[in-house]
């Protein structure tokens, strides 16, 4: 499994011989500007909820690849009157994709689409690939539910949001590494706004003092599993 950050909270997963993008706003993201969207591969594209910096490059990709939509069912239908191929699921469910399993899960946050039409419920996203198990946490402030996911799966990585204000910060994602059993952490959701600004030293200091692992990549950076 090969995972590429593309800026804020969008991802970039290849897996079973898919290509997956998460969340995907990268055309305003000043941060991203070295990143080309009509080069992009993607079979589907998971959204953890609605608000504009996760969806903004949705229909553009989409419409350049043919992805299928993956997400809430309330989101999954908004795309759907738009003619996009999409597959909705809801909270505790699970699918067996031809990449993987993905099971839709709890999150702490809200979701509105820019036009202000309903997003449903926030999300986050667990994958089972062959080999190897991720958490995509959404944006989500700490929350207990976390503690349900490793009594059914054994996680690899946990990519979780540290940017605080509008999410969690690094001290409750090294309480979320807890809830989840897992040490090998992925930030995200940070810097690409005043209010989301970190020290990514300090942030990784904090992780390594409780002997766990921050992982910050570069835009465009991937780390392989």
């Amino acid at each position: 499994m090969k995972i590429t950050y593309y800026g804020h909270a969008s991802l970039g997963i290849e897996v079973g011989g898919k290509n997956i993008i998460v969340d995907p706003f990268i055309t305003a993201n000043e941060l991203a500007k070295h990143i080309d969207i009509t080069q992009l591969k993607a079979d589907y594209i998971l959204i953890t909820h609605a608000h504009g910096d996760h969806i903004l490059d949705v229909e553009a990709i989409a419409n350049n690849t043919g992805a299928t939509i993956v997400s809430n069912a309330e989101i999954a239908g908004y795309y759907e009157k738009k003619g996009f191929n999409t597959h909705p699921m809801n909270h505790g469910g699970s699918w067996n994709f031809d990449f993987g399993k993905v099971k839709y899960v709890t999150a702490i946050h809200s979701s509105s689409f820019p036009d202000g039409s309903y997003g449903g419920n926030q999300g986050g996203f667990v994958i089972e690939g062959e080999h190897k198990n991720i958490y995509i946490a959404g944006d989500t402030a700490l929350t207990y539910d976390m503690k349900l996911i490793p009594l059914r799966t054994k996680l690899d990585l946990a990519i979780l949001p540290i940017g605080s204000n509008f999410t969690m910060d690094v001290e409750d994602a090294i309480i979320a590494s807890d809830f989840l059993e897992c040490d090998k952490v992925l930030g995200y959701h940070y810097d690409t706004f005043g209010y989301i600004k970190i020290n990514h030293e300090e942030a990784k200091k904090k992780f390594y003092d409780k002997d766990k692992d921050l992982m910050l990549l570069e835009i465009g950076g991937s780390l392989e599993l």
